[in-house]
């Protein structure tokens, strides 16, 4: 085997990326250099067989000519680019574009590609293509071309699955393909759809090992890797145990090995709990033995500083080089009750219990309790996986596996950090179509809220930016753990509610009161019950019940009238869940009135949730049958949990609506005012005007804005203009005009010179007055754009004026933005009944309000440079809404691909 370059900084950095295959085993992407000619010869060459060799130069040989290596070595990375694959350290692929016409030619480019056979049908030549595609997309190629045999099937698949747009021509046994390198949302769903499924595959390789090596396997109970291989044989490990340790010859009754290298069969899963200093050793020795993948419970890695980073970047690389994936280091282990699997690989005390939810923690001291809770309320795992410091294996990834895991039915998670939040919403929001996500996000302090200029950037803190990322990708946020364990006792027992709508059944007044205050405060509704259900009501219980909602049964009601009344509440059509009180009487056992409760939600479509003061007859009833109903022991836990799972129900009712289209749109015309305003400096506000013309490239309405530099002009203006119009102070550096009086309402033409002039007084030649037409009243509204680091472009909407910061009344929303998105934005905030014909003010035109965010969104996606933007005011009007004052500021940044590639972590 020749030795490839491995990793090198004579190319472009952008274009090498760790990849997953099919198969869930990971390759490096780079660009070819002339040192891997070697390579190219022998790993790839070599070892292709006559019939790939004639596939790829459409004439028999034996092997590459010594010209053809050149030919594949001489690159520019700009009109001629080639990329190689390396799957555990081997050179196996190879795939190359050649602009035709040259550098300054078309925008279209020959592509050809070539695959070792060995390594063919792991996705190999998929992922080249996409790689290959994004970079001649960055580079001005818009399309490829390439000439493939009739019968060179797989390669005409790879073409045709891609998703790119094709178009195919037959001349004398030759197929002509072309492929429009457009970033379509075919093209979009398919990458994303086959990074699903390696990342599932990868994942697998950890989760379902049929076999496992404990890397510091000890005889001493005291220690991690004796507790690790306890657990695991008392869990009832299905598949081979070796137990690692360097003298001891059996430990716990199993052999023990040396080394990982000395056990004869197949490693799929290695657990390393060794000293830090000795794990990039053993890492190294797991690559040559062949193992799957590795779960690194060794701390002292980036938790513990610079040097402890370093080496976990190495431990990484070299696991990837060897095509490994790594859960961890500095974690508690992982979980599968699976049968079959039933892997307990945790050093935790705490026995899983086999049940349906699946559970990510970053904090592995916190595992251990989230682990100890489930069991006490028993509610059983399927799947646990504490990341640790997540230096490999995401929660990404994690997410992805748990959302095809047929045993599990609700995902848990405990965040601190997210790797990458966009591709996080993205595959959260597909997940949660199906399975429900519930989230605790540790770090809602004030304290990393940024100073900023605009007021756009001063609302917009980091965890507003979370929340409205768990919003649109349907994660139910909660705040505590507790609530975490009730909202996945909700979810996994009971149907989801169609409604905010809650009517409280109890047999005594204090607890109901309570009850509907709770639910008040959790944004639910507790609506009076319709007259024939009070009248149903009123025949089945005592004349002193209370029938309207709260419904009071008195403690003198039976377990039998208290089930029965459970029931005409649940046809009434504005009740959506019930939740039932009970505070045990004389009379009545609690354990027959749970019995009841249950009997009910056996075949109740609606969620019953119950609060009762516990007994363990009670529990034991609630908890019988096809049915379980969730019990709390206080009101207000029933209503948060029940408060939570109402907006998450509401959004998985939401139609799956793409984001809008906009033809007349002109992205170019924007683009070209972004790199003219940059051309002389790094950062800058946007001139006004320069400002309304990127506006109207997105066909974003704003006012008639004309810039005079004297007050003769402004006269001249306001004349044209007719009728009353407002004078602004524009000038170099000015933000907020208004905070230095720079603003006059409602000037006559006759007075526009007068009034100019006094602005312009002391400003200097740079200077200037907008003049502008007075607009149609209506409510002042703000739309903004901010940069938040990790996250993208955040597009802000809120009450807009000089007092928004003050108010603080706003919602954010990730980009992109659907329509139902940005309507869900507008009615998230507070005032938004302002919009709706407040105190028989005409109604703003909240279809044309929505359609200006959604463009606001698509102007920040696709101008990255744009990192601060306030539209303040937007006039919400019956007719329409115009942008009377915009703030733009710019700066230069990294621009993404605009066609997107598969790469670890992306």
């Amino acid at each position: 085997m020749a030795t490839p370059v491995g990793r090198t900084r004579g190319y472009p950095r952008e274009l090498e990326s760790d990849v997953l295959l099919a198969n869930g085993r990971v390759a490096v992407i780079r660009p070819i250099v002339p040192e891997d000619a070697e390579a190219l010869r022998k790993d790839l060459g070599a070892r292709l067989t006559p019939e790939s060799l004639y596939f790829r130069f459409f004439s028999p040989k034996r092997e590459f000519a010594d010209a053809e290596i050149a030919h594949f070595v001489e690159v520019d990375y700009e009109s001629r680019l080639a990329l190689v694959a390396l799957v555990e350290g081997e050179l196996v692929a190879v795939a190359r574009y050649e602009r035709l016409g040259g550098k300054e030619g078309s925008v279209k480019a020959e592509v050809a590609f070539t695959v070792r056979d060995d390594q063919q049908g792991r996705g190999i030549g998929m992922v080249l293509l996409e790689h290959l595609a994004s970079a001649a997309r960055s580079r001005g190629i818009r399309q490829f071309e390439a000439d493939t045999l009739a019968h060179n099937v797989k390669m005409l698949d790879v073409f045709r699955r891609a998703g790119f747009s094709e178009k195919a021509s037959f001349d004398g046994g030759v197929i002509h393909v072309s492929l429009d390198l457009e970033p379509s949302e075919q093209y979009l769903e398919q990458v994303e759809e086959r990074d699903r499924i390696a990342a599932v595959r990868s994942v697998e390789r950890l989760l379902r090992p049929t076999s496992i090596a404990v890397i510091g396997a000890s005889p001493r109970p005291e220690t991690i890797g004796y507790r690790i291989v306890d657990n695991l044989l008392k869990g009832g490990y299905a598949g081979d145990l070796y137990p690692v340790h360097p003298s001891a010859p059996e430990l716990l009754g199993l052999k023990a090995y040396p080394d990982v290298g000395d056990i004869s069969g197949p490693v799929d899963l290695a657990i390393v709990a060794i000293p830090a200093a000795r794990v990039q050793e053993v890492v190294e020795a797991c690559g040559r033995k062949g193992v799957g993948g590795l779960v690194v419970v060794t701390a002292g890695f980036a938790e513990a500083g610079p040097a402890g980073a370093e080496a976990e970047r190495a431990m990484v690389a070299t696991a990837r080089a060897h095509g490994m994936r790594i859960i961890g280091p500095n974690c508690l282990g992982v979980v599968n009750t699976a049968e079959g699997v039933s892997m307990n690989a945790t050093f935790s005390p705490v026995r899983p219990v086999r049940g349906h939810i699946a559970f990510s923690s970053q904090s592995g001291g916190l595992g251990i309790a989230i682990l100890n809770e489930a069991t006490f309320r028993d509610l059983g795992v399927s799947l646990f996986v504490s990341v640790g410091n997540k230096a490999d294996v995401s929660g990404n990834d994690l997410i992805r596996y748990f959302g095809s895991d047929e045993n599990t039915a609700v995902i848990l998670l405990y965040l601190e950090s997210f790797g990458n939040p966009r591709h996080f919403a993205e595959i959260a929001r597909r997940t949660a179509r199906s399975k429900p996500i519930v989230a605790v996000k540790s770090g809602r302090s004030s304290g990393g809220t940024r100073g900023a200029s605009s007021h756009t950037a001063a609302m917009a803190a980091p965890d507003a930016v979370v929340d409205a990322l768990f919003r649109q990708a349907g994660v139910i946020r909660v705040d505590t753990l507790e609530e975490l364990f009730d909202v996945a006792d909700v979810l996994l027992h009971q149907p989801l509610p169609v409604g905010r709508g809650v009517a409280v059944v109890c047999n005594a007044g204090g607890p109901g009161v309570l009850a509907a205050d709770a639910c008040e405060g959790a944004g639910l509704v507790v609506p009076e019950l319709a007259p024939g259900t009070q009248a149903r009501l009123r025949e089945l219980l005592s004349p002193e019940a209370a029938v309207g909602n709260p419904v009071d049964c008195i403690a003198t009601a039976t377990a039998e009238q208290y089930g029965r009344a459970i029931e005409i509440v649940l046809e009434d059509e504005s009740v959506d869940a019930v939740i039932a009180s009970f505070t045990p009487p004389l009379l009545t056992e609690a354990r027959d009135a749970a019995a009841a409760v249950a009997r009910v939600s056996r075949s109740a479509t609606k969620p019953i949730l119950a609060n009762f003061l516990a007994t363990s007859e009670a529990l034991t009833a609630l908890r019988s049958g096809e049915r379980r109903v969730p019990l709390f022991t206080y009101p207000e836990s029933a209503a948060r949990a029940l408060g939570r799972i109402v907006p998450y129900a509401a959004w998985r009712r939401l139609p799956g609506v793409p984001v809008p289209v906009f033809p007349d749109v002109d992205p170019d015309l924007a683009r070209a005012i972004v790199d003219r305003a940059l051309s002389a400096a790094d950062s800058c506000w946007l001139p006004l005007q320069d400002a309304l013309e990127m506006l109207g490239a997105y066909g974003i309405p704003c006012v008639e804005s004309r810039r005079a530099v004297s007050p003769e002009e402004a006269a001249a203006a306001a004349l044209d203009l007719g009728g009353k119009v407002v004078l602004k102070l524009d000038q170099p550096g000015l933000v907020h005009k208004s905070d230095v009086g720079g603003v006059r309402l409602g000037v006559e033409p006759s007075a526009a010179a007068d009034v100019a002039a006094e602005l312009l007084s002391g400003r200097g030649p740079e200077a200037a007055v907008i003049v502008q037409p007075m607009v149609e009243p209506g409510p002042e509204t703000i739309v903004g754009v901010v940069e938040e680091a990790g996250f993208g472009p955040v597009v802000l909407f809120g009450l807009g004026g000089t007092a928004t910061e003050v108010i603080g009344d706003r919602a954010l929303s990730l980009v992109p933005t659907s329509r139902p998105e940005a309507l869900n934005l507008i009615s998230s905030v507070k005032a938004s009944r302002l919009l709706t014909g407040y105190r028989g003010a005409p109604a703003s035109n909240l279809g044309a309000l929505a359609d200006l965010l959604c463009r606001v969104a698509q102007l920040a996606d696709q101008l990255p440079e744009v990192v601060e933007m306030d539209l303040n005011p937007v006039v919400a009007g019956p007719s329409g809404c115009v942008v009377l004052d915009p703030k733009v500021r710019l700066q230069r940044v990294t621009r993404q691909p605009e066609l997107r590639r598969r790469h670890i972590g992306g």
